[in-house]
């Protein structure tokens, strides 16, 4: 059904839009039940709820840095990547695929984290998890949906079917309608 629309960018943009608002509700629930840095273990051992506040960009990256541009360089950072993904979007969106899609997710996702270092210079994290002792770095829904977005996109691109070559099928016409000349 999706694939007749004529333009699918506005269903991309709904998607980004819900994946936005479930991050939103999600940490809202979480900053309301969870105390700060306290967890509440739901499979013992290797996933817990959590509430924790990431300075950093994904996987807790520039966390530590003193710097006082760190939350300005992570804003920016995240405009532009809202800006090339916002591009995609409008370019390549108007068919809906796993393409469209990945871009979609990401854009949510990114605006989720954005909202969060805009309004609180932090972004709130409640998903933990250990796997056979690594201890993963607590993320959010929006980072989900970035990571799938990504994993998304880099299939795409993986498995892409090779599209027919222009040159070959403008060739192939010429070379036809030359020969129905010829027998004419």
């Amino acid at each position: 059904m999706l694939k007749s629309l004529r333009d699918a960018r506005p269903i991309l943009f709904v998607i980004a839009g819900v994946v936005l608002v479930l991050d939103r509700i999600t940490k809202h629930l979480v900053e309301l039940n969870i105390p700060l840095n306290s967890a509440i273990p739901v499979i013992p051992g290797v996933f817990q709820l959590t509430h924790v506040l990431n300075p950093g960009a994904a996987f807790s990256m520039f966390a530590e840095s003193n710097s006082k541009y760190r939350l300005d360089f992570l804003i920016a950072f995240s405009l532009v990547a809202l800006g090339v993904v916002l591009v995609l979007l409008l370019k390549t969106g108007h068919k809906f695929n796993s393409g469209a899609l990945a871009l979609a997710l990401i854009f949510g996702g990114a605006l989720g984290n954005l909202w969060d270092r805009v309004i609180q210079h932090e972004v709130t994290d409640f998903l933990e998890v250990h796997i056979i002792g690594y201890h993963w770095p607590d993320f959010n829904l929006a980072d989900s949906a970035i990571v799938c977005g990504a994993i998304l996109l880099i299939a795409d691109i993986l498995f892409q079917k090779p599209q027919p070559k222009e040159a070959g099928v403008v060739a192939e016409a010429s070379v036809a309608s030359d020969v129905a000349e010829t027998r004419e």
